[in-house]
């Protein structure tokens, strides 16, 4: 690292350095980029993909904290109508409810942390992508605005 300082200059080092630590670390974390495209404009967000039986029963539970610009997004694997609930999650989220397309069929704002009240989809889903409650309302989103992942056929 002290020859690359040398030759890049210490700005080029550092930038270097932090973009190779983020791709390590989003590699090392399993996270995936997920887009979310409102009137607002494009949102980015790097999300853990549940996929398992066991994932998509655990989600964030126990959980106590979720980075701002992070999310979890579940993968049904099928279009259907699908409930979620708050059972020992502590963290309050919106859900946002994706067909297959990727379009946002549904949207549950500010559900209540530890709660085993049903959260139903409203229309069939393929995925469900849970964020910090608020997060919906400050990109402004709604529904059939567009979520782009690999998961989506859009």
């Amino acid at each position: 690292m002290v020859r690359a300082n040398r030759v890049l200059g210490c700005g080029t080092l550092v930038l270097v350095s932090t973009l190779m630590a983020s791709s390590w670390a989003l590699a090392a974390t399993g996270l995936e980029k997920l887009e979310i495209d409102t009137a607002s404009g494009p949102h980015i967000l790097q999300v853990e993909v549940m996929r398992t039986q066991p994932e998509l029963e655990k989600g964030l539970m126990f959980r106590r904290f979720l980075p701002k610009d992070r999310g979890m997004l579940f993968d049904f694997k099928v279009e259907k109508p699908v409930e979620m609930w708050m059972k020992n999650t502590y963290i309050s989220l919106d859900m946002v409810f994706i067909g297959h397309d990727g379009h946002v069929v549904g949207i549950a704002r500010d559900a209540e942390p530890l709660s085993e009240t049903i959260i139903p989809s409203g229309a069939p889903a393929f995925g469900v992508l849970e964020v910090n409650a608020g997060e919906a309302a400050a990109i402004g989103l709604k529904i059939g605005d567009a979520v782009h992942h690999p998961l989506f056929k859009n």
